[in-house]
């Protein structure tokens, strides 16, 4: 954790509480932090800043002189679509592309997505995971994150609606690479909405719905990638 992010209510004027115990245990054991020293704060939707540690017990700290006056990062005008992947790579996926700033994120269904994943206790716990990654990121703005559990209806009737004229699906065995369609644009305009399928990737009949769409196939390079380091390998472009 970069930084200690706390719900509103937790603040009351210039003082206010940490209570969540993986937290607290952040702050006293990883930080080795004691009464007297500064953390780094914000509040989930709203600031960042400082306060200074008052009291610690094992189940709380109490913080006083809390100051938030700097606005979080940016969000990534951007919406990734992703189809569900392996629960064990589930949490880094959804902490990486919240640190990286993606302001939408749907899961959906495809082909190759296992029944089971979508009753994996790990979606449960999607909030924990957005919440890491908001604290690696030093950022409080907590993106979108839906689930769409069948894929042809979600390509032709909501997609649709979250259009613009730059998205693209990531698929290995197309003719035009990421860099060739980033050329094509005016002035190297990276893309709105970023589709990627999961381990195997989407099957050719899923990419040529999204093509439908305008979703513009591309490849990232020869190499076939696992879906975590795709995700960020496509992403990364955005940090350039």
């Amino acid at each position: 954790m970069n930084c200690i992010l706390l719900p509103a209510e937790n603040f009351s004027s210039d003082t206010a509480k940490i209570d969540t115990l993986s937290q607290v245990s952040h702050v006293t054991k990883v930080l080795g932090a004691n009464i007297g020293d500064t953390l780094k704060i914000g509040q989930i939707g709203g600031n960042l800043g400082t306060a200074i540690i008052k009291s610690i017990n094992s189940e709380s700290i109490r913080l006083n002189n809390v100051q938030l006056n700097t606005a979080p990062p940016a969000k990534l005008d951007l919406t990734v679509i992703l189809a569900l992947p392996r629960p064990k790579v589930l949490r880094r996926l959804i902490m990486d592309m919240t640190a990286l700033g993606v302001r939408d994120i749907i899961l959906i269904n495809s082909y190759r997505t296992q029944k089971s994943y979508w009753q994996s206790p790990m979606l449960e716990r999607i909030d924990e995971f957005v919440l890491e990654g908001l604290q690696q990121s030093i950022d409080t703005i907590v993106p979108s994150v839906t689930l769409q559990k069948r894929f042809k209806p979600f390509v032709e009737d909501t997609l649709p609606s979250l259009m613009s004229n730059r998205a693209i699906v990531a698929h290995p065995y197309s003719q035009q690479s990421f860099s060739e369609f980033l050329q094509r644009q005016p002035s190297r305009e990276l893309p709105n909405i970023v589709c990627i399928g999961a381990e195997g990737g989407l099957i050719d009949y899923e990419v040529e719905l999204l093509s439908t769409q305008g979703c513009t196939p591309v490849h990232i390079g020869p190499r076939i990638l696992r879906t975590e380091a795709a995700v960020n390998a496509i992403l990364g472009q955005w940090l350039l």
